[in-house]
């Protein structure tokens, strides 16, 4: 009864226009969990005990209330779903998660750990490297680029289609992306395959999202970037924030630049608000030296 409520609840989301696919992946494995102890409800003691399996408390919270939300939609028809509390588990940390800047050596390291997945012989270890490579140089989201066909390669650049904003833009690449895209796309014209998605597996289908944030954590882990499993680290959309940080360091002192750049990255990450790019934003070295920097101008130049 409960696989059948995630159906019909997940259809729901769709139709609403909702990707519903973290989601959808937590929900599932709530729902096997209580169908295994003969569960057609949704009871809080067997939630708790499943959230309980998460290997940390934020992530042990997020399945609470991912199930609490599912709970509540059931419960508007029938009661006997009972809802969580939804701090039944403490209240959520309110700070902001400092983002994992990486420095240009440990994304080549990643793409090296890529290119080196098995079976070496299928278009998978290339098709992760330029993955991971295309998230570095762009700053697209995974599930944007995991959402690319092959006629969104056009000539100039990629086009990202209808996106967490409903809206559409096109990315300009670097004569480099360029180069390492179209290897891959050599390779890929060789898998035999009718999917027109631009990212295959070796199968000929597109990988799944946590098919690819497994890979991730296992690379991270293979070169030292994270430690075992549950332990915090960097995560795969540092690479988003490491793009928009090392852009705004190539600005340097010049107040106007940083200006027009600022709006022109906001564009190019597909943000509705400028504002929005501002989470995006951490402090490196380089940019406090530039701040610093200008900070001195500006007051050697008020003085005089």
């Amino acid at each position: 009864m409960l696989s059948q409520d995630l159906a019909h609840h997940a259809e729901l989301q769709h139709k609403l226009g909702f990707k519903f696919r973290v989601q959808h992946t937590l929900l599932k494995s709530f729902v096997a969990f209580a169908e295994g102890h003969g569960d057609r409800y949704v009871h809080t003691a067997r939630v708790l005990e499943w959230a309980a399996f998460a290997p940390s408390p934020r992530q042990r919270r997020n399945r609470l209330l991912t199930v609490r939300r599912f709970a509540l939609a059931l419960s508007a028809e029938n009661r006997r779903h009972e809802i969580p509390p939804a701090d039944a588990l403490g209240h959520g940390p309110s700070e902001r998660r400092i983002p994992y800047i990486y420095s240009a050596d440990e994304i080549a390291a990643l793409m090296q750990a890529a290119s080196s997945l098995k079976p070496t012989c299928s278009i998978r270890p290339q098709m992760y490297e330029t993955l991971f490579g295309l998230l570095a140089a762009t700053g697209m989201r995974i599930s944007e680029a995991l959402a690319l066909r092959l006629d969104d390669v056009i000539a100039d650049g990629l086009l990202i289609r209808q996106t967490k904003f409903q809206k559409s833009r096109l990315l300009p690449l670097h004569r480099t992306t360029w180069d390492a895209l179209d290897r891959y796309l050599l390779a890929r014209r060789r898998v035999g395959t009718l999917n027109s998605a631009l990212f295959v597996s070796a199968a000929g289908t597109p990988p799944a999202y946590s098919t690819v944030i497994a890979v991730f954590l296992q690379l991270a882990r293979l070169i030292g970037l994270r430690g075992g499993p549950g332990q915090p680290g960097p995560c795969i959309h540092d690479l988003r924030h490491t793009f928009a940080v090392r852009s705004l360091e190539q600005c340097g002192q010049n107040r106007d630049a940083v200006d027009r750049h600022i709006v022109a990255l906001s564009t190019y990450l597909g943000h509705a608000h400028v504002t929005d790019t501002y989470w995006y934003l951490q402090a490196t070295p380089i940019l406090m030296r530039q701040i610093a920097a200008a900070g001195e101008a500006m007051h050697k130049g008020a003085v005089s």
